[in-house]
């Protein structure tokens, strides 16, 4: 291969990582993302009235239950709604947006629980940010690993950023590979679309130049023989890395590497990165 030739190709990497990287900041500080989160409401059968939402909200066993006083109103899937409105019961990791004027109030299952979460796109840790660094994109963190399925999904407990909840997922297998000389394996969960993985991981690096608690990387559908690339530039944070109004998922203790990965998203400014 000519230099030329090695150059272009380095080139189109970076665009590649850069075309990433760029859509992962935009989904972030979307008007309605993670960062215009503005509270985590834990609901119980006690009606609740809550600063950044309208109407007073409870659940049971027939589900999420919202009362709206004379002059309130939420557009769900399009419709507006007024005084009292069921949402149901809600499927785990599941939810519904509701619009509120300009902000989206999330009603969501996590760990169990029902919660209400408002979205307001003038939410300080919105309007301030200013990006999240990270390692340069490197080829050579963009390793070949082999996905080995087990017998049945394996049904897999972690943790979560908020204490005391607990996330369970389905593993339907394990990914094997070489890294810094050694041999080395995670745990993969679903991920998002038909045959994706996802994989989530501490490393070395983390609580040093990396958010401590986990990093995610995605996986795309491996090939027939069980090949799949693990590019760890694209490493990326959950939206806990920035604020403690999201209930991310910790890695499963064997996702804890031993090595350093010095690649993909590092601390957040807004956890003092830099």
């Amino acid at each position: 291969m000519t230099i030329e030739a090695t150059a272009t190709d380095l080139q189109a990497f970076t665009e590649n990582w850069q075309e990433w990287y760029q859509a992962q900041e935009a989904r972030l500080a979307a008007p309605h993302g993670f960062l215009a989160i503005t509270g985590l409401h834990w609901l119980d059968e006690q009606p609740q009235r809550f600063p950044d939402a309208p109407g007073a909200w409870r659940t049971g066993a027939d589900g999420v239950v919202v009362d709206l006083d004379e002059g309130e109103e939420l557009v769900v899937d399009g419709t507006p709604v007024h005084g009292e409105y069921r949402f149901g019961v809600l499927p785990e990791r599941g939810g519904v947006d509701a619009v509120w004027g300009d902000a989206v109030i999330e009603v969501a299952k996590r760990g169990g629980s029902d919660i209400v979460r408002p979205r307001h796109p003038n939410a300080p840790l919105r309007t301030a940010f200013t990006g999240t660094p990270a390692y340069a994109p490197a080829p050579s963190w963009a390793v070949t690993g082999r996905y080995v399925p087990f017998d049945e999904p394996r049904p897999t407990t972690v943790g979560a950023a908020v204490e005391g909840l607990e996330h369970v997922y389905d593993a339907p297998g394990r990914v094997d590979f070489e890294l810094a000389g050694r041999q080395l394996s995670l745990t993969a969960f679903p991920g998002h679309g038909a045959g994706r993985l996802l994989v989530l991981f501490t490393d070395a690096t983390s609580g040093v130049t990396t958010y401590a608690a986990n990093r995610a990387l995605a996986l795309d559908p491996p090939a027939a023989d069980g090949t799949v690339v693990l590019d760890f530039n694209r490493a990326a944070n959950l939206p806990c890395a920035y604020t403690d109004l999201a209930t991310c998922p910790l890695p499963p203790a064997e996702n804890r590497l031993p090595v350093a990965i010095e690649a993909g998203q590092k601390i957040p400014r807004e956890r003092g990165g830099s």
